[in-house]
């Protein structure tokens, strides 16, 4: 699911050489129109429903893996 979940944010960014250190503050690609479209692809990839308190943790890229594996496990 991690391997998954770097190649979104890969194609969502445009950004190919970020790991897992990526973050909202270490990479101004992932701004707030760059989160929308996180947020659609996360949905339809694992096909959760993310609610806006979910997304406004997903700062990180462990903090988006924690929220997408909590939102599987309901």
């Amino acid at each position: 699911m991690e391997d998954q979940i770097l190649q979104i944010l890969k194609s969502v960014i445009g950004v190919d050489d970020i790991d897992s250190s990526v973050s909202q503050d270490n990479c101004e690609q992932w701004d707030s129109m760059a989160q929308l479209n996180l947020v659609v692809e996360l949905e339809m990839e694992f096909d959760i429903t993310l609610e806006p308190e979910e997304i406004s943790e997903m700062r990180t890229f462990s903090d988006v893996v924690r929220v997408v594996k909590a939102k599987k496990a309901q």
